[in-house]
């Protein structure tokens, strides 16, 4: 769980995490420099959750790069992601698991089903039913009532480890937005996903809606990290490519319809163009060299990826 001045939900969602029907075998809370108490009250409140406080606030990527590089690191077969305004139901884990076992664990991720507070489908975590999937895969995923899918949100997903040895970790410098649809896509490209409705969790956002809503400064890093993962990742082909990016103005264009001030969004707009087409992010142990912790395993397990991609093409 990665968690950012959010203590009261975090709370909550923590106390949710440990009365799961099939509690994790370990919980680690990243906190990204909280200064609200976020790290006492967890210290006080859950001694047994294994507390990473860093030193700067790396966003909700890079809190999740640390995150799953020491889950990995300390042997775990699955690692459950979640933010920290994210309160599952009871049996959520329990459910990705029996969907895991529906699959005969031949599935890189199981994402659970979110919904916001009032009990609706949340529009900005429920990814859409994976294009040309094969027969069997939607098969495999009626046992479970689920269905199989291109990406996921970092919302509350169940990813193998072995998917992180493969593919390596989420991109640090995405900072927040996107960075999950990127890893997610980068895992799925070669491998299988599948969403499991009975692994339900609410997402206690603000407000209810997609990302059209207008996001404020923050559409900053919306605009510059789409171009980073349309032009700069290999988490999508080539045809992908083109439809993100049709669907990606398409929703940009509503963003604008539906703010209130478009100046601001237009300014917004520009500098993620400049920063995204112009730079690309940094590797991880680069970027996540200011977060006061040791970032060994970050940078053996990536550059281990890194041989492996390249040793597959010679």
């Amino acid at each position: 769980m990665v968690a950012f001045n959010r203590r009261d939900l975090l709370h909550e969602s923590l106390t949710a995490v440990l009365n799961q029907t099939r509690a994790p075998d370990r919980v680690i809370v990243v906190d990204n420099a909280s200064s609200d108490g976020t790290d006492s009250m967890v210290a006080q409140d859950f001694p047994s959750v294994e507390l990473v406080r860093l030193g700067t606030n790396s966003g909700g990527a890079g809190g999740f790069a640390v995150g799953l590089s020491l889950a990995v690191a300390a042997g775990a077969d699955h690692i459950w992601l979640m933010d920290d305004d994210t309160v599952p139901t009871t049996t959520a884990l329990q459910e990705s698991l029996r969907a895991l076992r529906a699959v005969a664990d031949e599935a890189d991720l199981i994402a659970s089903r979110v919904v916001w507070s009032d009990g609706r489908d949340h529009p900005m975590n429920m990814p859409r039913v994976r294009p040309f999937a094969p027969g069997r895969d939607h098969a495999a995923a009626r046992a479970f009532g689920g269905y199989p899918v291109r990406s996921a949100s970092f919302v509350s997903v169940l990813v193998a480890a072995e998917a992180v040895r493969r593919v390596g970790l989420p991109i640090a410098d995405y900072f927040l937005w996107n960075d999950d649809f990127e890893y997610t896509s980068r895992i799925l490209r070669a491998g299988r996903g599948y969403l499991a409705r009975g692994s339900l969790v609410v997402h206690k956002t603000a407000v209810f809606g997609s990302t059209d809503v207008d996001p404020g400064p923050r559409f900053r890093l919306e605009v510059r990290n789409k171009i980073w993962m349309l032009a700069k990742s290999h988490a999508l082909a080539p045809h992908e490519r083109l439809v993100y990016s049709a669907s990606t103005l398409r929703r940009w264009a509503r963003t604008f319809a539906r703010s209130a001030d478009r100046r601001r969004l237009t300014a917004n707009l520009g500098r993620g163009l400049v920063e995204g087409f112009r730079g690309r992010p940094r590797g991880n142990a680069e970027a996540l060299a200011v977060v006061g912790i040791d970032i060994t395993g970050i940078a053996n397990l990536e550059a281990a990826v890194a041989d492996r991609r390249s040793r597959a093409l010679r």
